[in-house]
């Protein structure tokens, strides 16, 4: 596992609570909500607009290119939207997929069946409906109470308006017909105003994220891909590990065969040849190099036992996963505790993927953990196969893109698997990988 060198961040001289309401966070935010009143204004007219004009020129061709239009221009809207997003709210939507007419179609008819069979532009048009009435609620709410938290909070700065322009003491409170009124005049009631102030302006920003939560949840749901989008994009790049990883596995098979038991008979070979060249004029000598030749036929048969035991152990299609990882774990350099919990065994598949995880997690512990001791858990919860590989070393590893750690999250990832690393500085480190579980 690698190391890496890490320096205590010194903790923030305010809490939280004291911060949030100066944050640039919050801020962004206020400054998003108080757009969502004009952008869903233009949002909600354009597509109330083209959607009624598009339906009632129906009983005539024009209605179709109409709510095409209508369509196609609440997608454009989407991307503004999803601009606006990304800039104040820090949430990095992506596009949905572009309109993609059937196989062999091409010009405007092909393109706007296309843009009627699209999901996601529909989507985009309830974003028009549904986001219009949460604007005005949340851009009302947002403003009043940002600027009465900040006039309260303020008020001892900018009281001198009333007795200089108004002609009266302070902010009136209430008043009447009768000539009764009630003005913050006095220092006490000062002091209170403030104090209220003071409370709308810690408590201002937890409103205004509540809110802007409730945007981030719009924006992500209706306006970026779906989640049958999103899946079938993440099936795509675990495909391409998976055959990365695959390529990869057969250079490495190639080329211990080729470095290797290859290399041991192309050698022996030629000793034996030579052998028998000296068999009727040395036979000791020639009895010599055949026992040197079995000797390397030796060392070439375990070579390529250990190169099959690293495409797929027989003791593990034979007995399962804890005598296979038992056998793991006797070539650890450190001692290594090995408990498997399994009621029944799982598919090859995923048996093998566990099994050479927790061989790849032992290798490091043995190269580069200094570790005394180490453990391997691995058992069932519903639906899942759960792993925990820790040991007592100096920790610090991380999942460096290009480590074998990375490779190995993202060959787990590859199968609807997880990877969760914690390995601080000193120790111990826990590597808890999970699994699909699928029967035999």
């Amino acid at each position: 596992m690698t190391t890496y060198e890490t320096r205590t961040a010194r903790p923030p001289r305010l809490p939280l609570a004291v911060r949030a309401p100066v944050q640039g966070r919050t801020w962004r935010e206020f400054l998003y909500l108080l757009l969502n009143l004009p952008m869903a204004i233009v949002f909600f007219v354009y597509a109330v607009t083209m959607l009624c004009l598009g339906a009632g020129l129906l009983i005539t061709f024009l209605g179709v290119p109409v709510l095409a239009a209508a369509l196609a221009g609440c997608r454009g809207l989407g991307a503004l939207e999803r601009a606006r997003a990304r800039a104040l709210l820090d949430l990095d939507v992506a596009a949905p997929d572009p309109v993609r007419t059937r196989a062999g179609r091409r010009g405007l008819l092909a393109w706007t069946g296309a843009l009627f069979r699209s999901g996601s532009s529909w989507r985009h048009l309830l974003y028009g409906f549904v986001h219009f009435p949460w604007a005005v609620f949340s851009f009302a709410v947002s403003a009043v109470v940002m600027f009465n938290a900040w006039a309260l909070f303020t008020y001892p700065l900018w009281m001198w308006i009333f007795p200089a322009h108004y002609g009266q003491d302070g902010l009136q409170i209430y008043g009447d017909d009768h000539g009764n009124a009630w003005y913050l005049d006095t220092p006490l009631e000062q002091l209170l105003a403030v104090g209220a102030g003071a409370v709308l302006v810690l408590a201002s920003p937890w409103l205004i994220r509540g809110m802007a939560y409730v945007d981030r949840g719009l924006v992500r749901g209706l306006l970026g891909p779906s989640r049958l989008a999103s899946r079938v994009t993440e099936l795509e790049s675990d495909r391409g590990v998976v055959v990365d990883t695959a390529a990869a596995d057969l250079r490495r098979i190639e080329r211990d065969l080729h470095d290797g038991a290859q290399a041991r008979l192309v050698a022996l070979a030629m000793d034996l040849g030579l052998a028998r060249e000296k068999l009727r004029e040395d036979p000791e000598a020639a009895a010599r190099m055949v026992g040197d030749a079995h000797g390397e036929v030796k060392l070439a048969l375990q070579e390529l036992r250990d190169l099959a035991r690293g495409i797929h152990p027989a003791i593990l299609t034979d007995r399962g996963l804890g005598p296979a990882l038992s056998s793991v774990a006797s070539r650890c350099t450190v001692p290594v505790t090995v408990t498997v919990d399994l009621p029944v065994r799982p598919a090859p598949a995923i048996e093998g993927i566990a099994y050479f995880t927790v061989s790849e997690l032992l290798q490091n512990i043995s190269k580069h953990s200094g570790a005394r001791t180490a453990g391997v858990d691995i058992w069932r919860s519903e639906d899942r196969l759960l792993i925990q590989v820790t040991d007592d070393g100096h920790g610090g590893a991380t999942l460096d893109t290009g480590s074998g750690l990375s490779g190995l999250s993202e060959r787990l990832g590859s199968v609807d698997g997880l990877f969760v690393l914690d390995s601080p500085e000193g120790g111990p480190t826990t590597v808890t990988a999970e699994l699909p579980w699928r029967d035999r």
